[in-house]
């Protein structure tokens, strides 16, 4: 099991592992100005969300890791975090602790700033992305770690995301008049590379089990994505998301390279509204 990028993809929610798919593809099909920006009205400062990593191998669930997202905010930014890591007991196999930070714009929820810093076994990483969204590009300084940097420039596609916010952006889309089937294009910067992904709304799931919440009125999505190291089933991911005003994550599944993972909530605080689950 690479846990590495299994860890990345849940820290992620949408993403890791993957093959670019060429910008002029992106291009070609446009990005629905519905999709690229959003106000928020979902999330307050100090909501916190915990994750739990399971990953199956054969008929044995084991629980490998957590993922926590955080939000604060200062006067023109929200702090949006995520800090994934494997438990000390699983450490031995391979030990990750992974953190990402986004500084988003408030009126847009757009990425002014992301910080991503990875301990991953014996390999690190560590890179400062500043996005200039109105010249279509973003420098980023990176290297092993923040002694040992270089910097290089990044052409942007039209609508580009950081990895976690696009996450709070989507969480913010309002989908009770969309169709089922509904597909949201989305270019999303990670390690100087723009990817392209569709994320498909697979309707309502008004029953789904989640594991500790019991069943749980959800909002179903398939993001499509690319087979490669992670994944064999471009998709198999499923998330199902709250059908209510917060529409957090309740539980995500993947069928992945070797064996499957699922995310499931664990622990929630600070949510803008109360809970329904």
């Amino acid at each position: 099991m690479n846990l590495s990028k299994v860890v990345l993809f849940l820290s992620c929610t949408l993403l890791a592992g993957q093959n670019p798919v060429p910008n002029e593809i992106r291009h070609n099909v446009g990005i629905n100005e519905e999709f690229c920006s959003a106000t928020n009205s979902v999330f307050a400062t100090g909501e916190r969300i915990v994750y739990k990593i399971f990953y199956n191998w054969g008929f044995v669930w084991i629980a490998a890791g957590e993922v926590v997202f955080t939000v604060s905010e200062n006067q023109e930014q929200y702090h949006l975090a995520a800090a994934g890591r494997t438990y000390k007991s699983y450490d031995w196999v391979f030990k990750v602790r992974d953190y990402f930070d986004s500084y988003v714009d408030k009126e847009t929820l757009r990425p002014e700033r992301t910080i991503r810093q990875v301990l991953e076994g014996n390999y690190t990483l560590y890179d400062d992305v500043t996005f200039k969204h109105h010249q279509s590009v973003a420098i980023s300084k990176k290297g092993k770690s923040i002694d040992k940097l270089s910097t290089d420039q990044i052409s942007l596609n039209n609508c580009t995301h950081d990895i976690l916010s696009s996450i709070y952006m989507m969480r913010n889309l309002d989908f009770t008049q969309k169709k089922e089937g509904t597909r949201l294009p989305m270019n999303i910067y990670l390690d100087r590379k723009i990817y392209s992904l569709d994320v498909v709304y697979a309707g309502k799931d008004e029953t789904k089990r989640v594991k500790g919440l019991g069943k749980c009125k959800t909002l179903l999505f398939r993001p499509q994505l690319v087979v490669g190291n992670v994944f064999k089933d471009n998709d198999g991911m499923k998330i199902w998301v709250s059908d209510d005003d917060n529409r957090i994550p309740l539980m995500i599944e993947s069928p992945i390279s070797v064996g499957s993972v699922k995310v499931i909530l664990s622990d929630y605080s600070g949510l803008k509204f109360p809970a329904e689950y």
